[in-house]
């Protein structure tokens, strides 16, 4: 058989394209013979055909980049899509702001209040002299001196020799070193290691049975601190500290004894160490020298300078074990429970803040778990809007009670009463106003959830509180646990369900451990 031949016709040209060009007439194609293109392409004088081409491909890709808003630049004649570097940083913040994570987090650490304000030098600590009678003309020479001078006399060694073995120590002296622990530590410390010295010294001349210290009074404990810089307006109504005249001329040459202070957040935590230790040993030695009145005020300013701002990353070591010894000198108990409680829950108006106070007290005595239970509730209570409402000194029970206020503590409820104000109008001021609000519910809730743990913790649970403590198990996973909703940009969700969870499984423990034999509870029964 013979194959057929080609029958592509020699003489074909590509079919016209005014349909892909409407906005310019092309005039209709000659058709002419293959050989006669290619003889003519590399001619200079096809250019125009071919930027007949060019404007063809970018007609082509025209329409729909066109509708897209983006920038069009103009190249020879004709228009095409040029993606600038302010479109591509404007995509790449609606990225960002699709598949970010939000950075606010529930802080492990109070916020704090400013309860001391720095101060550039020391405050002038004047012996009061007019009541001393010198033994020696060395003495004299010390009384009669100036402030440096005498401060000389202290950090040269010559006080030590003067009073350390003496028969008795002048007051006024005892009362100045105290003074002195408000100075920076170059000669805080040697005051307090001659106030010690002097203190210790005495009592070992003095008889068992008759052993005396001085102390100092509520209102010495409060100037000291006022020395600090710490200004409260309901302990020092009139204001911070005045200079008088005579401080102010002595001022330029009081920090002549200082090298180089350390942070001022570190000089004020060794200052207050002093003071802490000095008062525990007086407590030590004598137990009533304080009435109860003097205690729970003491107490009181000392809650208040332990929340200080500067102070929040430091221990609390010597704080702790003056809170638990004047607890334990405490001779009407648990008398004055309520009026304690009372007066710390009103330290401060935040809740972090009022959870770091509880956690100032050990739980290492029954007096220490007895504050913290009872003082963890009435934070709670006051935190919802309950102290006044709620019977928290009746009958029932602090796991009873507690009951009652874990069912407000749901982050609905709370978004309730916190979002009370009016959001703004623009929809993304309200976006970021809800999001601000939700890290505040659960802010709120990590801190009130907390107290509820130490509240329980604080319980010796015993067979007859089982079914209260069932029911708390029960309010939590439904008013709190199923009400989280996590998600991966609200880390703070993720902490207060962990949270919540960590609660419940050992809230289950305990009931593991205190379940009565034969008996079951029923959640209903009393409701």
């Amino acid at each position: 058989m013979q194959m057929p031949r080609d029958s592509f016709p020699t003489d074909w040209s590509p079919p016209p394209v005014e349909f892909l060009n409407k906005s310019k007439k092309v005039p209709p194609a000659r058709r002419r013979p293959l050989e006669d293109l290619e003889m003519d392409l590399p001619d200079s004088d096809q250019k125009v055909e071919l930027a007949s081409l060019e404007e063809l491909f970018w007609n082509m890709s025209g329409p729909s980049q066109q509708q897209a808003g983006t920038p069009e630049v103009s190249s020879g004649g004709s228009e095409c899509y040029v993606n600038n570097l302010d479109y591509l940083l404007q995509e790449k913040r609606m990225l960002v702001e699709k598949f970010s994570v939000s950075l606010q987090v529930i802080p492990p650490v109070h916020p704090g209040e400013t309860v001391f304000l720095p101060r550039r030098h020391p405050l002038p600590c004047f012996l009061d002299s007019s009541s001393l009678r010198p033994h020696s003309q060395l003495e004299e020479l010390f009384l009669r001196s100036s402030l440096p001078e005498q401060l000389s006399f202290l950090h040269n060694g010559f006080l030590s020799n003067l009073y350390l073995h003496a028969a008795d120590c002048p007051r006024p002296l005892l009362r100045w070193l105290f003074q002195l622990l408000t100075w920076p530590p170059e000669t805080s410390s040697r005051a307090f290691g001659l106030l010690w010295d002097l203190s210790i010294d005495g009592l070992f001349r003095q008889p068992d049975e008759d052993m005396r210290l001085w102390y100092p009074s509520l209102q010495e404990v409060k100037e000291v601190f006022r020395c600090l810089g710490a200004y409260n307006p309901a302990l020092y109504p009139h204001g911070p500290f005045q200079h008088s005249s005579r401080a102010l001329e002595s001022e330029a040459s009081l920090g002549c004894w200082e090298p180089q202070d350390p942070p001022q957040e570190v000089a004020l935590d060794i200052k207050l160490s002093y003071i802490y230790r000095f008062l525990i040993l007086c407590f030590l030695v004598q137990p009533t020298s304080y009435t109860d009145a003097s205690i729970l005020g003491l107490m009181e300013l000392l809650c208040r300078a332990g929340l200080d701002v500067g102070l929040r990353l430091l221990p609390k070591t010597d704080l702790q074990q003056l809170l638990l010894l004047l607890l334990e000198n405490i001779q009407e108990w648990p008398g004055k429970l309520q009026p304690l409680c009372c007066a710390l829950s009103w330290v401060s108006d935040h809740h972090h803040n009022l959870l770091t106070l509880v956690q100032f007290f050990l739980d290492a005595t029954p007096r220490g778990r007895q504050l913290r239970s009872q003082l963890s509730l009435m934070v709670i209570a006051r935190m919802l809007g309950q102290q006044e409402s709620l019977p928290l000194w009746g009958e029932k029970t602090q796991l009873a009670l507690l009951s009652q206020l874990l069912s407000l503590m749901r982050p609905s409820s709370l978004r309730q009463c916190l979002g009370s104000e009016t959001l703004p109008s623009s929809p993304g001021q309200q976006s970021k106003a809800s999001a601000e609000l939700d890290h505040k519910v659960c802010y709120l809730c990590h801190s009130l959830l907390t107290l509820a743990g130490v509240v329980v913790s604080s319980q010796d649970i015993t067979p007859d509180q089982w079914g209260e403590l069932q029911l708390l198990c029960m309010q939590l996973d439904r008013h709190i646990s199923t009400h989280i909703r996590e998600s991966p940009q609200a880390m703070h969700r993720t902490k207060l369900k962990d949270l919540a969870t960590q609660t419940y499984i050992r809230w289950q423990d305990l009931l593991a451990h205190c379940q009565p034999q034969g008996q079951y509870f029923s959640p209903w029964k009393d409701i």
